[in-house]
């Protein structure tokens, strides 16, 4: 990708507004998705459990920072995933005749604050990153980001009753809700189990997150008849 290209994505993506759709790890490596917009679900599962979950599903989030590399391009999502240092947190200055060295910033010796971003790498093998559009960089990104639903939808319908928006803005899910409702709160699940039962009833349930902490959402037709949080 030349120069110019490089800038128009850039000025098209960084600072967008989107829905993550999956869940995104926390730590420096996040999502991977290739070029055929296929998110690496082994590589998720692996950086999922390692590090825990950064981003929730059906949560807003923004494109914060571009970078470019020979096969890849990296997505940092709300700042990344990796925990940041100042650079003067590094600086040690000599106190006293004894020499003892204390911390420029007194503040060192605390923890640095948990990162709750995360990033998406796209991955081009075989060559160079492209010639992209901003539309097909969006494209790609659809495996795990919805450009579209930038706010759950199901707020604005006045069919939809209050409690339900209500959950919707806490992103929870309640018993009744059908599945345009659980999208708008929880996004799209992790994996969906369908099943018959003896008496021919068919239930379908969406799994959120991963063992030992999974949401069950399980519905009959259109509509939420139980949940189960492991």
């Amino acid at each position: 990708m030349d120069q110019l290209g490089r800038i128009l994505l850039i000025r098209g993506l960084n600072r967008e507004i989107a829905v993550a759709k999956v869940m995104l790890p926390r730590g420096k490596h996040g999502l991977f998705i290739n070029d055929q917009g296929q998110v690496d679900q082994e590589r998720a599962e692996k950086e999922l459990r390692a590090n825990g979950t950064a981003i929730q599903p059906g949560l807003p989030v923004e494109i914060t920072k571009i970078t470019f590399k020979d096969h890849d391009m990296i997505f940092e999502i709300n700042n990344g995933g990796k925990n940041h240092e100042h650079w003067y947190q590094h600086i040690q200055i000599g106190m006293g005749a004894g020499g003892m060295m204390q911390p420029l910033d007194p503040q060192q010796k605390r923890q640095n604050p948990i990162a709750y971003g995360s990033s998406i790498t796209l991955t081009f093998k075989g060559g160079k990153v492209p010639e992209l559009s901003v539309d097909e960089a969006k494209k790609l990104l659809s495996a795990a980001l919805d450009f579209q639903r930038k706010l759950p939808t199901e707020l604005y319908s006045s069919q939809v009753p209050e409690k339900f928006k209500e959950a919707i803005r806490k992103h929870e899910v309640l018993l009744g809700m059908d599945r345009d409702a659980v999208l708008s709160a929880k996004g799209a699940p992790f994996r969906k189990v369908r099943e018959t039962k003896p008496t021919g009833e068919e239930t379908e349930d969406w799994l959120y997150g991963l063992p030992p902490h999974v949401l069950f959402v399980t519905f009959s037709g259109d509509t939420v008849v139980n949940i189960h949080q492991y």
